[in-house]
Protein backbone atom coordinates (compact mmCIF):
# COMPACT_ATOMS: atom_id res chain seq x y z
CA UNK A 1 0.00 0.00 0.00
CA UNK A 2 1.15 3.40 -0.63
CA UNK A 3 1.79 6.78 1.91
CA UNK A 4 -1.70 8.56 1.82
CA UNK A 5 -1.95 12.62 2.41
CA UNK A 6 -4.16 14.56 4.17
CA UNK A 7 -3.19 18.48 3.66
CA UNK A 8 -5.39 20.82 5.36
CA UNK A 9 -6.12 24.27 6.59
CA UNK A 10 -7.77 25.53 10.14
CA UNK A 11 -8.31 28.87 11.25
CA UNK A 12 -8.50 30.38 14.53
CA UNK A 13 -10.91 33.19 15.47
CA UNK A 14 -12.29 34.67 18.62
CA UNK A 15 -15.90 33.97 19.68
CA UNK A 16 -14.94 37.14 22.29
CA UNK A 17 -18.11 39.67 22.03
CA UNK A 18 -15.51 42.56 20.59
CA UNK A 19 -14.06 40.16 18.43
CA UNK A 20 -16.82 38.15 17.52
CA UNK A 21 -15.54 35.85 14.49
CA UNK A 22 -12.19 37.58 13.91
CA UNK A 23 -9.59 35.89 12.43
CA UNK A 24 -6.63 35.51 15.47
CA UNK A 25 -4.63 32.93 13.79
CA UNK A 26 -3.92 29.86 11.07
CA UNK A 27 -2.65 26.28 10.95
CA UNK A 28 -0.84 24.61 7.94
CA UNK A 29 -1.04 21.16 8.26
CA UNK A 30 -0.08 17.54 6.78
CA UNK A 31 -0.61 14.10 7.71
CA UNK A 32 0.77 11.34 6.16
CA UNK A 33 -0.24 7.70 6.56
CA UNK A 34 2.52 5.57 5.82
CA UNK A 35 2.69 1.75 4.40
CA UNK A 36 3.66 0.32 7.60
CA UNK A 37 0.58 2.20 9.85
CA UNK A 38 2.64 4.71 11.08
CA UNK A 39 1.63 8.83 10.92
CA UNK A 40 3.49 11.52 10.49
CA UNK A 41 2.26 15.05 11.22
CA UNK A 42 4.15 18.71 10.12
CA UNK A 43 1.79 21.84 11.20
CA UNK A 44 2.70 25.51 11.33
CA UNK A 45 0.93 27.20 13.68
CA UNK A 46 0.03 31.22 13.80
CA UNK A 47 -1.33 32.99 16.82
CA UNK A 48 -1.43 36.39 15.76
CA UNK A 49 -2.78 37.98 19.79
CA UNK A 50 0.00 39.75 21.31
CA UNK A 51 2.62 38.23 21.84
CA UNK A 52 2.47 36.64 18.91
CA UNK A 53 3.13 32.71 18.55
CA UNK A 54 5.05 30.78 15.90
CA UNK A 55 5.00 26.93 16.38
CA UNK A 56 6.08 24.31 13.87
CA UNK A 57 5.99 20.96 14.77
CA UNK A 58 6.89 17.28 13.28
CA UNK A 59 5.39 14.77 15.20
CA UNK A 60 5.37 11.03 14.69
CA UNK A 61 3.15 8.20 15.61
CA UNK A 62 2.27 4.89 15.73
CA UNK A 63 -1.39 4.02 14.37
CA UNK A 64 -3.19 4.01 17.89
CA UNK A 65 -1.73 7.71 18.28
CA UNK A 66 0.92 6.72 20.45
CA UNK A 67 3.85 9.27 19.99
CA UNK A 68 7.46 8.27 18.42
CA UNK A 69 9.83 11.31 18.37
CA UNK A 70 8.71 14.73 17.91
CA UNK A 71 10.56 17.85 17.14
CA UNK A 72 9.11 21.51 18.15
CA UNK A 73 10.09 24.90 17.41
CA UNK A 74 8.77 28.19 19.05
CA UNK A 75 8.76 31.50 18.49
CA UNK A 76 7.12 33.98 21.05
CA UNK A 77 6.72 37.88 20.22
CA UNK A 78 8.68 37.47 16.96
CA UNK A 79 12.15 36.09 18.85
CA UNK A 80 13.16 32.45 19.14
CA UNK A 81 11.59 30.81 22.40
CA UNK A 82 12.56 27.46 22.38
CA UNK A 83 13.73 24.32 19.98
CA UNK A 84 13.36 20.60 21.01
CA UNK A 85 13.14 16.68 20.09
CA UNK A 86 11.67 14.38 22.03
CA UNK A 87 11.80 10.24 21.74
CA UNK A 88 9.46 8.25 23.89
CA UNK A 89 10.17 4.47 24.59
CA UNK A 90 8.24 1.78 26.21
CA UNK A 91 9.40 2.69 29.88
CA UNK A 92 10.95 6.05 29.23
CA UNK A 93 11.15 9.26 27.24
CA UNK A 94 13.45 11.56 26.50
CA UNK A 95 14.04 15.19 25.70
CA UNK A 96 16.60 17.27 24.21
CA UNK A 97 15.75 21.24 24.48
CA UNK A 98 17.03 24.54 24.58
CA UNK A 99 14.77 27.91 25.22
CA UNK A 100 15.43 31.52 26.46
CA UNK A 101 14.27 30.94 29.68
CA UNK A 102 15.81 27.63 31.05
CA UNK A 103 19.25 27.49 28.19
CA UNK A 104 20.38 23.95 27.61
CA UNK A 105 18.00 21.20 29.14
CA UNK A 106 18.13 17.36 29.21
CA UNK A 107 15.07 15.08 30.70
CA UNK A 108 14.90 11.68 31.06
CA UNK A 109 11.90 10.54 32.82
CA UNK A 110 10.89 6.84 33.56
CA UNK A 111 7.56 5.83 32.70
CA UNK A 112 5.59 2.52 33.92
CA UNK A 113 3.76 2.08 31.01
CA UNK A 114 4.08 3.81 26.83
CA UNK A 115 3.09 7.54 26.85
CA UNK A 116 -0.32 7.51 25.22
CA UNK A 117 -0.25 10.63 23.62
CA UNK A 118 2.01 14.02 22.79
CA UNK A 119 0.02 17.10 22.50
CA UNK A 120 2.95 19.49 20.75
CA UNK A 121 -0.65 22.13 20.53
CA UNK A 122 -1.58 21.70 16.96
CA UNK A 123 -4.91 22.20 16.81
CA UNK A 124 -5.21 19.29 14.35
CA UNK A 125 -3.69 16.95 16.79
CA UNK A 126 -6.80 17.11 18.99
CA UNK A 127 -8.56 15.35 16.77
CA UNK A 128 -6.11 12.61 16.77
CA UNK A 129 -6.41 12.27 20.10
CA UNK A 130 -9.55 10.92 20.25
CA UNK A 131 -8.37 8.09 18.96
CA UNK A 132 -7.46 6.98 22.87
CA UNK A 133 -11.20 7.14 23.43
CA UNK A 134 -12.96 3.09 22.41
CA UNK A 135 -15.52 4.43 20.77
CA UNK A 136 -17.20 0.48 20.68
CA UNK A 137 -18.06 1.81 24.32
CA UNK A 138 -20.77 4.41 22.64
CA UNK A 139 -20.95 7.56 24.29
CA UNK A 140 -19.29 7.94 27.69
CA UNK A 141 -16.11 9.28 29.25
CA UNK A 142 -12.57 7.76 30.15
CA UNK A 143 -10.02 9.39 32.09
CA UNK A 144 -6.11 8.90 30.85
CA UNK A 145 -3.37 9.84 32.97
CA UNK A 146 -0.48 8.40 30.85
CA UNK A 147 -0.33 11.65 28.75
CA UNK A 148 2.32 14.18 28.23
CA UNK A 149 2.33 17.87 26.80
CA UNK A 150 5.64 19.85 25.48
CA UNK A 151 4.00 23.00 27.22
CA UNK A 152 1.36 23.14 30.22
CA UNK A 153 0.60 26.97 28.98
CA UNK A 154 -2.55 27.09 26.91
CA UNK A 155 -1.29 28.61 23.68
CA UNK A 156 1.35 26.30 24.22
CA UNK A 157 4.07 29.26 24.16
CA UNK A 158 6.53 28.25 26.90
CA UNK A 159 9.49 25.28 26.54
CA UNK A 160 9.57 22.83 24.43
CA UNK A 161 9.46 20.52 27.92
CA UNK A 162 7.85 17.44 28.77
CA UNK A 163 5.20 18.01 31.13
CA UNK A 164 3.35 14.81 32.04
CA UNK A 165 -0.17 15.08 32.81
CA UNK A 166 -4.20 13.22 32.19
CA UNK A 167 -7.17 14.43 32.06
CA UNK A 168 -10.68 12.96 30.87
CA UNK A 169 -12.44 12.24 27.05
CA UNK A 170 -16.10 12.49 26.95
CA UNK A 171 -17.59 11.21 23.50
CA UNK A 172 -21.22 12.04 22.95
CA UNK A 173 -22.68 11.00 19.96
CA UNK A 174 -21.97 11.40 15.91
CA UNK A 175 -23.33 14.58 14.55
CA UNK A 176 -23.93 16.41 11.29
CA UNK A 177 -21.58 19.04 10.95
CA UNK A 178 -20.88 22.14 8.33
CA UNK A 179 -17.61 23.83 8.14
CA UNK A 180 -16.17 25.83 5.70
CA UNK A 181 -14.25 22.83 3.81
CA UNK A 182 -17.96 20.90 3.50
CA UNK A 183 -20.98 18.90 5.53
CA UNK A 184 -19.65 15.62 7.36
CA UNK A 185 -20.86 13.24 9.17
CA UNK A 186 -18.38 13.99 12.84
CA UNK A 187 -18.02 12.48 16.33
CA UNK A 188 -18.44 15.07 19.12
CA UNK A 189 -15.85 14.29 22.07
CA UNK A 190 -15.37 17.11 25.12
CA UNK A 191 -11.86 17.26 27.04
CA UNK A 192 -12.65 17.36 30.61
CA UNK A 193 -11.78 16.70 34.33
CA UNK A 194 -8.37 19.04 33.39
CA UNK A 195 -8.46 20.37 37.21
CA UNK A 196 -5.26 19.47 39.03
CA UNK A 197 -3.22 18.43 35.66
CA UNK A 198 -2.75 21.72 34.71
CA UNK A 199 -1.52 24.69 36.70
CA UNK A 200 -4.34 26.04 35.46
CA UNK A 201 -7.84 24.36 34.26
CA UNK A 202 -8.06 24.35 30.84
CA UNK A 203 -12.00 25.79 29.89
CA UNK A 204 -14.45 23.42 28.51
CA UNK A 205 -13.52 22.36 25.28
CA UNK A 206 -15.52 20.74 22.53
CA UNK A 207 -13.98 18.98 19.40
CA UNK A 208 -16.00 17.06 16.02
CA UNK A 209 -13.56 15.16 13.94
CA UNK A 210 -14.85 13.00 10.87
CA UNK A 211 -16.87 10.09 11.54
CA UNK A 212 -14.24 7.51 9.84
CA UNK A 213 -10.36 6.48 10.37
CA UNK A 214 -8.82 9.81 9.90
CA UNK A 215 -10.25 11.30 12.88
CA UNK A 216 -9.77 14.69 11.04
CA UNK A 217 -10.68 17.68 13.19
CA UNK A 218 -13.71 19.75 11.68
CA UNK A 219 -13.82 22.48 14.39
CA UNK A 220 -13.40 22.98 18.13
CA UNK A 221 -14.01 25.65 20.38
CA UNK A 222 -12.81 26.57 23.93
CA UNK A 223 -15.09 27.93 26.53
CA UNK A 224 -14.06 30.10 29.68
CA UNK A 225 -11.43 33.10 29.74
CA UNK A 226 -10.30 31.62 25.94
CA UNK A 227 -13.54 31.87 23.89
CA UNK A 228 -11.51 30.75 20.99
CA UNK A 229 -12.72 28.37 17.35
CA UNK A 230 -11.07 26.67 15.55
CA UNK A 231 -12.50 25.68 11.93
CA UNK A 232 -11.39 23.43 8.87
CA UNK A 233 -11.33 25.68 6.18
CA UNK A 234 -9.72 23.35 3.32
CA UNK A 235 -8.28 20.43 2.87
CA UNK A 236 -7.10 17.91 0.56
CA UNK A 237 -5.92 13.87 -0.10
CA UNK A 238 -3.14 13.17 -1.99
CA UNK A 239 -2.90 9.29 -2.92
CA UNK A 240 0.58 7.76 -2.80
CA UNK A 241 1.87 11.35 -2.58
CA UNK A 242 0.88 12.02 -5.82
CA UNK A 243 -1.24 15.22 -6.97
Amino acid sequence: MAHRTIKGVIQYTSKKPERMDQERGREFFTLTTQADGVQVLHAHCEIDDAPNVIRDVVLSMNPDASPIDCHVRLSVGDRYEGSGWMRFGKDSVECETHNQRDGRITQRIETPNPIRWLQAHPIVGDGLLMKLYDIAKGPGKTFFDDLMLTSPDHRGATGPLLFKTGFGIRYVGIEEVTVKAGTFKARHFQVVDTAGNLPEEHPPYDVWLTADEDYLLLKAGVGGYMQTHYELIDYQIIEGGLL
